[in-house]
């Protein structure tokens, strides 16, 4: 028979804050806003996806403002907010990080069931330079993608 009343606990879920596939607890881990935008790797990937080469091609074959600007709003998506960024195994070879860390901090995340992040984790753009984060804006905006479009 079956019991109404005794709930069982849903099993906790997670997606990747990258590319929205679904994670389980060992596939997870966690990095700052301040790791994410850093990444050289990680802009050259992002501005090279198929929905966003064609501004990259724009950018540096004709110096078009409008793709350069869009290139600016998704630099902004990606730094407006400092938070802890939940993200898939496949894609920690964006990233040069201590990858024990990251997972560490992911496995105390998942065991909160995504409720609890480290502190440092969602003020971490506070502790970058201006001069920091300008270069990384610079690169993200002006730069990266570049190897991959024929001049």
């Amino acid at each position: 028979m079956f019991n109404l009343f005794n709930k069982t606990k849903k099993k906790f879920k997670a997606s990747c804050d990258l590319s929205g596939s679904m994670l389980d607890r060992e596939s997870a881990y966690l990095l700052s806003t301040a790791q994410v935008i850093s990444s050289k790797k990680f802009w050259d990937s992002k501005m090279t996806e198929p929905d966003t080469m064609t501004y990259t091609e724009a950018h540096f074959k004709s110096g078009d403002q409008t793709a350069t600007n869009i290139r600016n709003m998704i630099f902004k998506k990606y730094s407006a907010v400092d938070k802890a960024w939940v993200i898939s195994d496949a894609h920690l070879h964006l990233f040069d990080i201590d990858e024990s860390s990251a997972k560490e901090l992911a496995n105390q995340w998942w065991d909160s069931e995504g409720k609890e992040t480290p502190g440092e984790m969602s003020n971490s753009l506070t502790h970058l330079g201006d001069n920091e984060f300008e270069n990384f804006k610079n690169y993200a905006v002006n730069e990266a993608g570049r190897r991959m479009v024929q001049i």
